[in-house]
């Protein structure tokens, strides 16, 4: 009996001491916003403040303990991440145009054809004929700012020798005549190249890339050819009449007027990958080639996988189009336009990085071209003002985007930059493509063919 009474006591004490341990061991932090429930009991109790212990009854744990705001609503403070939404997008993206990649492959098969094109001779030889003549215009510019610059020469060395005001008047006076007679021939010459660019690609070449090719760089040459005389007038205007407020920038010091008027100065302006004339461009120190080797992998690698999306993708899709165009199928058009839209989005964006990102880049190296800012945020904009798409209905699109950057909410630049994708990958791109590719059809394709039959 004696026996009991002891084993009792002692189950109790130690049953006691153990309920202790269990209290001072773990903790429980309930807080409405976090439960963390630590290790069983081992005798040590990191990290839990004293006077915090759990209670043996689990389900009496206040969750909730103040109040808070749901994750998606406007007034919580805590910021929510949507990475999993983006991923989650990204792989939708990835099972639909899988999707699509499958139901082209078992409609159509394999359209890619390494040997088959549909130039001519005729094409690539007129096409390269323009490719060499248009520069021909830079070294027009070239001969009448050089005239020009002999003239400057004359004028300030008769500086030197006093003279009235009044031979100072005529003078500038003669200067103004000189630059009508030089800026008449600058509009002549800009104007003549773009016509017969112009007319060669309209009338005589068949195939659209190669006229396309020659368009855009006749456009150009001849904004290059534009900058080239606006910023020599305004460099001999500093030279004749120094002042404060005509100062020049001090990159300019290394090159003044009119030493760079000079035939390789003029060259390297029309390799470099800008638009705006400079005596002085800021260069980099040396030339690394295995970055120009990349750039130029990445500038083939994505013009192959153009061409093949092209071919393989959009050609069946506008080919398939040109009967509802003919007929005016409104609704079959919009269908054709939402279905080119994701592949003219793809193939747009990877022509913007092979051409912006790589080709220019290469080219900026091999030049040692130091200023590489080709391009912008563009993808963050909130206005048409700055896309040359949706070109049908730019001005209402800008009338309605305006207002919207000028709201403090950020909610109008989110509405902003919204219209300004409906409008790239909707009504931009892909209705451009199909009017045109009905267009180029209706005068040389089937369109053409059915009309004469």
């Amino acid at each position: 009996m004696k026996m009991d009474v002891t084993e009792k006591a002692s189950a109790s004490s130690s049953d006691v001491n153990t309920r202790g341990a269990v209290s001072s061991s773990s903790s429980e932090v309930m807080n409405g916003s976090s439960h963390t429930r630590t290790s069983p009991p081992s005798g040590e109790a990191s990290g839990v403040p004293k006077g915090k212990r759990r209670s043996k009854y689990r389900h009496v744990a206040a969750y909730h303990s103040k109040s808070q705001h749901s994750s998606l609503s406007r007034e919580s403070n805590v910021p929510t991440s949507f990475l999993g939404f983006r991923n989650l997008m990204v792989i939708v993206l990835v099972a639909m145009n899988l999707r699509l990649i499958i139901e082209n492959s078992m409609k159509y098969g394999v359209l890619i054809c390494i040997r088959c094109h549909d130039y001519r001779k005729q094409d690539v030889i007129l096409g390269s004929m323009l490719f060499v003549i248009v520069p021909c215009q830079l070294f027009i510019a070239y001969v009448l700012e050089l005239a020009v610059a002999g003239r400057v020469k004359e004028t300030v060395g008769r500086k030197k020798k006093d003279k009235s005001a009044e031979d100072g008047e005529r003078e500038q006076r003669e200067f103004r005549t000189i630059w009508r007679f030089a800026l008449s021939f600058h509009i002549l010459n800009t104007l003549l190249n773009l016509a017969v660019t112009s007319y060669v690609v309209y009338y005589y070449i068949h195939h659209p890339g190669i006229g396309t090719l020659c368009e855009v760089h006749a456009i150009i040459v001849a904004l290059k050819n534009w900058s080239y005389a606006f910023t020599n007038r305004d460099l001999r205007e500093a030279m004749l009449n120094p002042s404060a407020e005509s100062a020049l920038p001090e990159i300019y010091s290394s090159c003044p007027y009119p030493r760079n008027i000079t035939l390789g100065n003029l060259v390297y302006f029309w390799l470099a990958p800008t638009l705006v004339y400079q005596p002085v461009y800021p260069r980099s120190p040396e030339i690394r080639w295995s970055f120009v080797g990349k750039r130029m992998f990445e500038f083939t690698s994505l013009s192959i996988f153009i061409w093949l999306l092209s071919a393989q993708y959009a050609a069946p899709v506008l080919r398939n189009s040109i009967d509802k165009i003919a007929v005016m199928d409104i609704t079959s058009i919009f269908e054709r336009v939402m279905k080119l839209s994701t592949i003219s989005l793809i193939i747009w964006l990877a022509g913007f990085f092979a051409l912006f990102q790589s080709f220019l880049n290469a080219l900026a190296e091999v030049l040692r071209f130091g200023d590489r800012e080709f391009y912008l945020d563009w993808w963050n904009s909130s206005s048409l003002g700055v896309a040359l798409v949706g070109m049908l209905f730019q001005l209402p699109l800008i009338a309605i985007t305006a207002p919207l950057e000028k709201m403090k909410d950020p909610s109008g630049k989110v509405i902003g930059n919204s219209i300004f994708w409906v409008s790239f990958c909707v009504v931009g791109q892909p209705l451009g493509a199909l009017l045109y590719f009905f267009a180029w059809q209706a005068k040389y394709g089937s369109v053409s063919k059915m009309t004469q039959g």
